[in-house]
């Protein structure tokens, strides 16, 4: 009963914290910014409560329930974000080749600082010596290298940062900055182990150690937690412009209102893509943990070479994602030995009474 009791209060912190939390938030600045210029509204009148009790009984329910709704559409939240979603196809092929390049430039700016390090402590192999080379006459490396070279230590490490947020996959890189973010922890047990984590996610946390699927758990809120505050912005400021069009509105209350919110979305933005990084080694400590007994859950034996792995976990992919098909026997030498029977040992009959006993 504890164990239940635990479970569904976790899954509860992660719902309050990631959603219904930053909505109670938006909701405050919409009810004490927003609301008083709608007071004259027959219905807000009818609506609107008596005693600052009800207010705050009316304020803590809707929090609640829009909290419930925003968290039941957040794929659609997420993926509009991404850029996965009511994207031009024009402006998503631009702004994917944009973060392709941006990916290119910093990979070359990296190798051009460390290339040059070790130039600096004692020469340079040919081959290191003309990728150097061509990295110098590149204007693009050029330009950005001037200023690199006036980092310290913590700021080049920032720029390793902002790549590690990429896929790794040109062909994985998507049309905003918190897609590419994303998409990099849904590729890494795919690219690592050939573990298609999209497709077993399901498995995989339902098998993997309580406290790293707790970890993911508690890194993705983060996430959410941001995605809430953001559209919740998005939406006061919204009201607080439409606000402006009735005719006892505090023009300047609603316009700073609107102003503030609006200033604080790219903010929030931010703060949602670097919390990623929390996500990704959540993601990737439940790979690397919760691979082995993934694997015995699926009645499998793992196997002890890394290419006859990535192997294994290919077709356990493809057995999942696809209709069966006879190739799907090639996954058979991988199949653990089946544990035999427990024979009970016989159990003797029982002695007959002696005569005359």
């Amino acid at each position: 009963m504890g164990d239940i009791a635990k479970g569904v209060l976790g899954g509860a912190w992660t719902l309050l914290v990631g959603w219904i939390l930053p909505t109670a938030l938006n909701l405050s600045v919409f009810f004490f910014a927003v609301a008083p210029s709608l007071h004259h509204i027959d219905l807000a009148q009818r609506l609107w409560p008596s005693s600052k009790v009800n207010t705050a009984v009316l304020l803590l329910t809707v929090s609640l329930l829009l909290g419930l709704v925003v968290s039941a559409v957040q794929t659609l939240l997420y993926r509009l974000l991404e850029g996965y979603v009511l994207w031009p196809a024009t402006a998503y092929d631009a702004r994917c080749r944009s973060h392709r390049q941006t990916k290119r430039d910093l990979r070359d700016r990296l190798a051009l600082l460390r290339l040059e390090g070790r130039e600096r402590e004692g020469g340079l192999p040919p081959e290191a010596a003309r990728q150097l080379a061509d990295l110098r006459a590149s204007p693009r490396i050029a330009r950005a290298a001037r200023r690199d070279r006036l980092r310290t230590s913590a700021q080049r490490a920032l720029l390793q940062e902002r790549l590690i947020r990429y896929p790794i996959d040109d062909d994985q890189v998507a049309p905003t900055r918190l897609g590419n973010a994303i998409r990099r922890l849904e590729e890494y047990g795919y690219d690592r182990f050939r573990l298609d984590t999209q497709v077993l996610w399901g498995e995989l946390t339902g098998t993997a150690p309580e406290q790293v699927r707790r970890h993911e758990e508690l890194a993705r809120a983060s996430v959410d937690f941001f995605i809430a505050l953001l559209y919740g912005h998005a939406a006061v400021a919204a009201a607080a412009l439409a606000a402006l069009a009735s005719g006892d509105a505090d023009r300047p209350a609603l316009l700073t209102t609107a102003a503030v919110l609006v200033a604080l979305i790219p903010l929030w933005y931010r703060s949602a893509v670097t919390a990623t990084d929390e996500w990704a080694a959540a993601v990737r400590a439940l790979v690397n943990v919760g691979r082995k007994p993934l694997a015995e859950s699926l009645g499998l034996a793992l196997p002890s070479e890394l290419a006859a792995e990535r192997t294994m976990w290919t077709l356990v992919s493809r057995l999942s994602r696809l209709p069966y098909h006879e190739r799907a026997a090639a996954l058979d030498p991988y199949r653990a030995d089946p544990q035999p029977p427990l024979v009970w040992p016989p159990v003797p009959p029982p002695t007959p009474p002696r005569p005359g006993s």
